[in-house]
């Protein structure tokens, strides 16, 4: 299947160092990848100014954080405390609802990395809330690349990590004039995201910071890069159910995101809250004066 690139655009997170991240989804054109609904890229940036978010509330989805260079601390209403590392992942369940904190460590280095999004079905989305850690994961050395499963099954590695969606996403490193045949169920759409270097997707060059989007029907991704590249694979069954995505909250109605803004707005007890090295809270902004409308 030939693929289509996706061209980033640059968004500044409400954050206290107001960093720019590269979204590449949701696009105008690409609303997900599989159950996969939220895919930022940023850095390298020196790591004493990398992530400062405050505490923010999530409702709907899983966010699963993966870093190639630096250190985050992660905090949460649940309890969780955790540092994460390269080659380390954590994902956190919202369910019905949970909020965090991130704060990347003062040591010397950069920080790079991916912030994902999986959205929950409708039958768990109003589960308690949940956080793990990972580093057990499956690493698969293969034509060239190394590569690293942190979500769902591929190459024949499985992550531990909980997942309710049929969804896989892994870290590629591909060495300079390689090329990786990674097999794929023809009923799976896929994406490729280049975070260093370039490549070349099912015959497409894709430029650094760039996505390919592979649509279902095919049964493999090829991937090959002159110079060398690292790479994000994202993928899975369509995603088919109707969202409504608005800020840090992903449900069904517009009347689910009312509630769910006022309450944060509220500090109500839905969200919890926690001790962290930051304070404050990030507050939910205004709604738009229409209706949200649920979009597949």
């Amino acid at each position: 299947m030939i693929p289509k690139i996706f061209i980033p655009r640059e968004v500044v997170l409400t954050t206290r160092t107001n960093i720019a991240v590269r979204r590449t989804v949701p696009h105008r054109d690409l609303r997900r990848i599989g159950a996969w609904i939220f895919v930022d890229h940023f850095g390298p940036t020196t790591q004493t100014d990398g992530m400062v978010v405050a505490a923010h509330p999530h409702t709907g989805l899983q966010t699963v954080t993966w870093l190639f260079e630096g250190r985050v601390e992660h905090r949460d209403s649940i309890g969780s405390e955790q540092v994460i590392e390269p080659g380390q992942v954590n994902f956190m369940t919202a369910g019905r609802g949970i909020a965090h904190s991130e704060l990347s460590t003062r040591t010397a280095g950069n920080l790079h990395a991916v912030q994902l999004w999986l959205a929950l079905p409708d039958d768990v989305r109003h589960m308690a809330p949940m956080f793990e850690h990972r580093a057990d994961l499956p690493v698969v050395n293969v034509g060239g690349a190394t590569v690293t499963v942190f979500a769902g099954t591929l190459l024949g590695g499985t992550s531990p990590a909980t997942m309710f969606t049929d969804s896989f996403g892994a870290e590629i490193a591909l060495k300079r004039g390689a090329t990786i045949t990674i097999p794929i169920d023809h009923a799976h759409e896929a994406g490729v995201l280049v975070a260093e270097g370039s490549a070349i997707v099912n015959r497409v060059d894709t430029a650094h910071t760039e996505l390919a989007f592979v649509e279902p029907g095919g049964s493999s991704v090829t991937i090959s890069s002159t110079e060398g590249a690292r790479l994000v694979l994202l993928g899975g069954s369509p995603f088919t159910e109707r969202l409504v995505m608005w800020w840090n909250f992903v449900e069904r109605t517009h009347a689910e995101i009312r509630e769910a803004r006022e309450q944060w707005n509220a500090e109500d007890p839905r969200f919890g809250s926690f001790p962290d090295h930051i304070s404050g809270r990030n507050p939910a902004p205004d709604l738009p004066n229409v209706t949200l409308q649920p979009r597949g």
